[in-house]
């Protein structure tokens, strides 16, 4: 019996930081329906003070699997507002990649930005 809380814990702690799979936004601290990308729902969450930082998969076409994640943090800056930036680890070294305001967080922009880092385009 203690087993499985443990288990359970260790499964709520793994999806912990919301993340992005195929279009989708998984938030397990979200009730309701999927959030989609590019929808009024999308936009909205990412404007939810509470909502900070969410992960993207990495989907490689030529294996046919996720073979790793970026982040996605939201940033505040001295002049106020907030503004988003893509972080990715790449041996030795931290990617950074500056987005912008949530409007331009979509699914386009999100899937150049995954080309842009898996390809070790500079910035």
């Amino acid at each position: 019996m203690l087993g499985n809380i443990f288990m359970k814990t260790e499964v709520e702690m793994a999806y912990k930081t919301p993340r992005v799979s195929d279009g989708v936004l998984m938030d397990n601290q979200t009730p309701g329906p999927d959030i989609y990308l590019d929808s009024p729902a999308w936009f909205t969450w990412l404007e939810a003070p509470t909502n900070v930082c969410f992960s993207y998969a990495l989907f490689n076409r030529r294996m046919g699997y996720i073979d790793g994640f970026f982040t996605v943090r939201k940033e505040p800056r001295q002049r106020g507002g907030a503004y988003w930036s893509a972080y990715r680890r790449q041996g030795h070294h931290l990617r950074k990649v500056y987005l912008g305001h949530s409007s331009v967080l979509t699914k386009a922009c999100l899937q150049q930005v995954a080309i842009r880092l898996r390809t070790h385009e500079e910035p």
